[in-house]
């Protein structure tokens, strides 16, 4: 395949041919990549790129174009795919009508007051403005024409105690802005009413979140129940209130945004040519489900193209995924409508593309922390050749900020590979964390009162400081420069398209059991004789379980192959009872796996080792083509039996040598507090699949559920 002469500047790499050298030949191990630095602009001549469809095909998809490489005289692009045009892209539709009277109210003063109110900003931050109002690297034509934020205006002294307490719920993805915001809040003295006010934060899984909202958070105590929701998304206001919520209003407002991008490990995207001419949505999805993708463009060592995504039920970042390949399959990205939803051929050609998943996960966290283990044990590829996630993922990644379960995060030392944002040209989904006070009659009137004044904090210059300095995009859309250049993103998200909102979202939701990528699912259930211990619920272990297997069997459709097993002891080296219900298609064999649920009994010990090995393996030789093959295991206790088996090196050696074509995703979840959690975090590490924490037991159909949308 014949390569283009570029000369990108250098950067060290361990990988096989990431890029061309400054002769034009391909690179050899240790040759030299562009540099971390080069890419902060992306303005070399095109890499080896695909050339995709045509406009018109584009435009319907109906077949995936070949990948190609650029011909050896292919120029440079005049404008590079992911920089900023000469003029900003058209702006999204606006919540913000007080915000922006308030900014013009005082951009005319300041007009007005010349030097004295340029002085005014100058004293928030070093060179003269907060980094929410601009960006130092960027050249703002004058102060006047830069989009300013009020001030924020404390109290002299604060209110009389007991204080006035705010309770917000965020999602898991924005919470770390949320608090940050709530500390802002709370170091300022605050006099709402007579009374000082104390903001506390709360996080939960967006979709989660909804469901509880349209339960009016009942399982939550009463003085403990949110004042306001803050979800990285209106779409879930939309999706509680056709849940049935009376307490969520229909439109909230705006704190900050984030675009949703297609990342890629820097090698791929640098060997696909998306980095500096960036695809269309209807070019990805099509180009994902080639199985001949990576070796046309010579990298057949990255195996088949593995496609990241989050649930859509769950998180907002697989939301946009979903109504982006709606969007490529229909009437175009941003333009799909409900009616759309229930088009046979839009549905048809929706299945395709969700082929290419590699699986569904809760939150983006999840697919960057395995992505940095398989870089530490390999290359990032070896786990996912592209994930769709948002902007500040993509920064957190670089940056070295990782989590194992999506809750805790950790800074480590920065990837190797950094993660390249890569924006499709035919629209960009933008996620805006929006809050709303609730209306729920815990709320009393004080309350709503701190809630307004907390979120009049959150529109200051302050409080979009905080804003951007948490990787989020302010209320005019721009980033801090640090997170910019870190994440080698633009100053504004190009070709911005706004979330739908009521009836769009909710048939997107109900379009997605139909849609998904089916799973071959082993439920893989530990009975050992510690499952008859009683737990603070009033059951037993095994009984609790059960109900929770009973109700996670529900998320599984038709077309979905499902079976059950069961490992205990008595005493010998076999593991018993073994397979109850055998792996086959649920519209069939439901009623079996609900009787082999209800058989399951508690015997001795635990042979943790030889069942995941032995299971897994099965799986691996029966691995089913365009479906999700997994492993899904549940255990109370370590590996435990009278005779030896295998140990925990050897398990974890057969897990990591099934075939790369028949791979076994085995998802573990720790039940209760005897459970091997350092065991079963290390076996679904191996496979690339996700531990889950029920080591409090009462939680387990909770956290099972939970586990059941990675299909």
């Amino acid at each position: 395949m014949p390569e283009p002469e570029v000369t990108p500047p250098a950067r060290r790499s361990t990988h096989v041919d990431t890029g061309i050298d400054d002769a034009g030949t391909a690179l050899v191990a240790g040759s030299e990549a562009p540099s971390r630095s080069s890419r902060r602009t992306r303005k070399t001549a095109s890499l080896p790129a695909f050339t995709g469809a045509s406009s018109t095909a584009r435009a319907t998809a109906s077949t995936a174009p070949a990948p190609t490489a650029a011909p050896a005289s292919a120029s440079a692009p005049s404008e590079p795919a992911n920089t900023e045009p000469d003029t900003d892209p058209a702006p999204r539709r606006s919540r913000r009508p007080a915000l922006i009277l308030l900014t013009a109210t005082i951009v005319f003063l300041l007009g007005a007051l010349g030097a004295v109110g340029t002085a005014i900003v100058a004293n928030l931050a070093p060179g003269g403005a907060t980094a929410a109002m601009s960006d130092a690297d960027e050249n703002v034509p004058s102060t006047l024409a830069t989009p300013l934020f009020p001030l924020d205006t404390p109290a002299a002294a604060a209110g009389a105690t007991p204080c006035t307490t705010v309770h917000v719920l965020a999602s898991f993805e924005n919470t770390e802005m949320v608090e940050k915001l709530a500390e802002g809040y709370n170091a300022a003295p605050r006099d709402i009413d007579g009374s000082c006010v104390t903001v506390t934060t709360a996080k939960d899984k967006s979709g989660a979140a909804a469901t509880r909202a349209a339960g009016s958070f009942a399982d939550v105590p009463a003085d403990q129940r949110p004042t306001i929701w803050l979800p990285d998304s209106a779409t879930w206001l939309s999706v509680a209130n056709a849940e049935g919520a009376t307490v969520v209003p229909a439109e909230g407002t705006e704190v900050a945004s984030t675009g949703i991008v297609l990342a890629m490990p820097a090698p791929l995207a640098f060997a696909t040519g998306w980095y500096n001419e960036a695809p269309t949505w209807t070019e990805v999805f099509s180009l994902a489900n080639r199985p001949d993708f990576w070796s046309v463009l010579g990298h057949p060592e990255w195996g088949a193209f593995k496609l990241g995504k989050t649930s859509p039920l769950v998180a907002t970042s697989g939301e946009a995924a979903l109504l982006a390949s709606f969007g490529a399959s229909g009437s175009g990205v941003g333009a799909s409508t409900a009616a759309e939803f229930g088009d046979t051929a839009v549905l048809d050609q929706v299945r395709m593309h969700e082929l290419a998943t590699s699986h569904y996960l809760s939150t983006p966290e999840h697919f960057l922390w395995h992505a940095r283990q398989a870089e530490e044990s390999g290359a990032s590829s070896d786990f996912l050749s592209a994930v769709i996630v948002d902007e500040k993922s993509v920064w957190d990644y670089n940056r070295g900020m990782i989590s194992h379960d999506g809750i805790t995060r950790v800074k480590g030392d920065v990837p190797h590979d950094e993660l390249v944002a890569i924006y499709p040209t035919d629209g960009v989904y933008v996620a805006e964390s929006t809050a709303v006070v609730l209306d729920g009659d815990w709320v009393d009137e004080q309350e709503r009162s701190a809630a307004a004044d907390f979120l009049r904090f959150a529109h200051t210059a302050e409080g979009q400081k905080i804003v951007t300095d948490a990787g989020y995009r302010d209320l005019d859309g721009r980033l801090a420069p640090v997170v910019k250049d870190v994440g080698v993103l633009p100053r504004r998200v190009p070709n911005p398209i706004d979330l739908p909102s009521g009836e769009v979202v909710t048939a997107l939701h109900d379009s997605f059991s139909s849609v998904r990528k089916r799973a071959a699912v082993l439920f893989l259930i530990d009975t050992s004789g510690s499952m008859n211990n009683a737990i603070p619920s009033g059951q037993t272990k095994i009984e609790a379980a059960k109900s929770a297997i009973t109700a996670a069997l529900g998320h599984f459709t038709d077309g979905d192959l499902v079976g059950l097993a069961a490992f205990s002891s008595s005493g010998g080296a076999d593991v018993a009872p073994g397979m109850l219900t055998p792996v086959a298609d649920i519209a069939s064999n439901r009623d079996a796996l609900l009787s082999g649920v209800k058989s399951l009994r508690a015997d001795a010990y635990t042979p943790l080792h030889s069942a995941v090995s032995e299971f897994t393996r099965a799986r691996s030789d029966e691995h089913v083509a365009d479906h999700i093959n997994a492993v899904i295991v549940l255990s109370d206790g370590a590996d435990e039996t009278l005779v030896p088996t295998i140990t925990e090196a050897e398990m974890l050696d057969d897990l990591t040598g099934l075939p790369r074509d028949a791979a076994v995703k085995v998802f573990t979840l720790a039940y209760g507090s005897s459970a091997d959690v350092d065991t079963l975090q290390q076996i679904a590490s191996a496979t690339g699949a996700q531990f889950y924490d029920a080591t409090d037991p009462t939680e387990v159909t909770a956290i099972l559920g939970d586990l059941v949308t990675s299909f």
